[in-house]
């Protein structure tokens, strides 16, 4: 056994005994890719399809999926966590933004899939020019209604869409089973308001609106509405499952009764009516409306449904979405504990690091040793996302997932990205931090220098309530444009607590629109990536709070700010104090400091002491 190897696993069995939540084996391989599309084209062949649609998603509409609908990763060997194929008789393009540019060159064979930058290429004008006439086919449970009607109304005459079964389950043999994970209770003490305080402001909303009921399908919204969490996505603590709430605040809930044990039947109450998933249909089909249903979140097929039975229909947006964004004190007071205990397993990770060798280490002994160090901390419920650790090019793939194939031993001089969090019952955590191990590349410094500047400027920020996030994003962009530099991703995601690590609808980017929020939780995460060399990424978790006005400011112009939750040193190898003007070094000095004070008490010795060094002020 390697001596990184050894070292790494005897700090596990100092830390914890529990296995581990990641592995590294790869999932899909490229070489299967051509053989499966093959047998989905005699599919669509004998349905007389022109193409397929297949996306990277399931009947809830959610970011995440399980096994047995991951659908698009089968077919065509892409993990990524946003994408679609279009599959054709002669082509076959798969639509990836730029934080997959690199990611789908690797794992997709590209001589029988073709990649799109999506979403500066959209399906419409694709498919028009790729394909002069025919149907294009699509399982209705797996699109909404207004992805649908935006493809619709861009195809033209000579193309059409039709409604089907899905073509993939027909020729996936092994296919996983449907999740059957447990439900468990979310407690109204970190919730902040129960169950029923929820489904009765909505169920105001709704009769304000003019609707009898709504219609839900998002995991993170239900979990959130009826306060449970559920394991039936890795990695996201929420259940599968549909609801329809009504005008009265009570609530059917369709969902897999094995799911369900009596302590989690009496949270849920009299209220609460549970049915099988099989009796959505006829639900659906009995409601006499008007219903409120999303479009953009809800599938066809719910839309299908209620067409059949003249069912009035209410557009408008999921109503559980932004409530649940917007976090309670005790949320917000619960998440603040999970960051600094997660900021203290990271720390006691990075002491470890520090005695290291760095080349006796790869990239999955880092996995490895920090995922150790959470758990020993005795409230892990489980990572919130697969850890992204990549040493030199490797750093360069924005979601780079490290697997036994392409594990790389860190080179003295390489930068060490590490983007990872943690899932605890009082929060969900997201943390990137960029390392030093020698002397860094060629640039490194300068480029990392100024990533660091556009957190600190998001950090800083002040700003007049009613401006979304691509009111923001430019900020931390500013010092990287100055230099000719960018990166392909947005600034930041919305988080939630004990929920999906990626939670809308906040988020730091140039297209978002939604204004911010107090309570809201976001990443703030800007980057470099130079392939084949290095790649940069600094997080930190915010929530927008309410700012003081200024001495001097106008006391009736209702400002926002930030309020960091994360709090891990930085690492000061790698900044160019030349390149900072006295109010950043200032804000990383009074940031450091404030690390220290916060977690010291939570550290062993020696971890302390490492503390103390990487926190100097500069």
């Amino acid at each position: 056994m390697a001596v990184s190897a050894r070292n790494a696993r005897l700090y596990r069995q100092e830390t914890t005994k529990a296995p581990m939540f990641q592995s590294f084996s790869a999932t899909t391989t490229p070489d299967q890719g051509p053989p499966r599309l093959a047998a989905l084209r005699a599919e669509m062949a004998a349905e007389e399809l022109a193409g397929f649609l297949v996306p990277r998603a399931d009947a809830h509409q959610g970011e995440y999926v399980a096994p047995r609908d991951d659908r698009l990763a089968w077919l065509t060997g892409f993990t990524g966590s946003a994408g679609f194929c279009i599959a054709l008789a002669g082509t076959a393009g798969i639509f990836i933004d730029g934080r997959y540019t690199l990611q789908v060159r690797a794992q997709v064979d590209n001589g029988a899939f073709t990649p799109v930058p999506w979403p500066k290429t959209q399906p419409g004008p694709w498919l028009r020019e790729a394909l002069p006439t025919g149907v294009i086919g699509f399982d209705p449970w797996l699109h909404t209604n207004a992805e649908i009607a935006r493809l619709e109304a861009s195809l033209g005459d000579a193309l059409s869409l039709r409604r089907t079964d899905n073509l993939i389950d027909r020729i996936w043999p092994d296919q996983p089973a449907p999740p059957q994970g447990a439900v468990i209770v979310h407690p109204d003490s970190l919730a902040g308001r129960s169950s029923a305080e929820k489904r009765r402001s909505l169920a105001q909303h709704l009769t304000e609106s003019g609707a009898k009921s709504v219609v839900l399908t998002l995991p993170d919204s239900l979990c959130w509405l009826l306060n449970i969490r559920g394991a039936d996505i890795p990695r996201n603590p929420v259940v599968h499952a549909f609801a329809v709430l009504h005008d009265d605040a009570s609530c059917d809930l369709f969902i897999d009764p094995a799911k369900l044990d009596d302590d989690l039947r009496a949270h849920l109450g009299p209220e609460i009516r549970c049915h099988p998933p099989h009796d959505l249909a006829a639900a659906l089909g009995a409601l006499a409306g008007p219903v409120q249903v999303d479009p953009n979140t809800a599938p066809v097929a719910i839309f299908d449904l209620m067409a059949a039975q003249d069912t009035p229909v209410i557009e408008a947006d999921d109503p559980c979405i932004l409530p649940k964004a917007c976090k309670t004190a005790a949320e917000i007071a619960g998440t603040t504990e999970a960051h600094l205990r997660d900021g203290a397993a990271v720390v006691e990770f990075l002491t470890w690091f520090s005695g290291q060798n760095p080349a006796e280490l790869t990239e999955i002994d880092v996995v490895m040793a920090l995922e150790a160090a959470r758990q020993a901390t005795g409230a892990l419920r489980d990572i919130s996302f697969e850890t992204i650790c990549g040493t030199g090019p490797n750093g360069a793939i924005v979601h780079y997932r490290v697997t036994e194939g392409t594990n790389r031993r860190i080179t003295p001089g390489d930068l060490l990205l590490i983007d990872s969090g943690g899932q605890y019952a009082d929060g969900t955590t997201d943390i990137t931090r960029t390392l030093a191990t020698g002397t860094p590349p060629e640039g490194a410094r300068a480029a990392f220098t100024r990533v660091l500047q556009g957190m600190i400027a998001i950090s800083r920020a002040r700003w007049p309530k009613g401006l979304a996030g691509r009111d923001l994003d430019a900020l931390a962009r500013a010092p990287l444009w100055m230099a000719g530099q960018d990166y392909d991703h947005g600034t930041g995601h919305g988080v939630g607590t004990y929920l999906c690590v990626h939670e809308g609808p906040q988020r730091l980017s140039r297209i978002s629109e939604v204004p911010l929020e107090s309570g809201m939780i976001l990443s703030n995460e800007p980057g470099y990536y130079r392939e084949g060399a290095f790649g940069i990424r600094l997080e930190n978790l915010v929530v927008v709070t309410q700012a003081d006005p200024p001495e001097g400011g106008d006391p009736q112009r209702e400002m926002l700010r930030f309020d960091t939750l994360t709090y891990v040193p930085l690492e000061t190898a790698l900044i160019d104090t030349a390149m900072l003007s006295q109010a950043e070094i200032d804000w990383i000095d009074t940031y450091h400091a404030e690390t220290r004070q916060r977690l010291r008490d939570r550290l062993t010795p020696e971890a302390r002491r490492w503390l103390d060094r990487a926190t100097r002020p500069l």
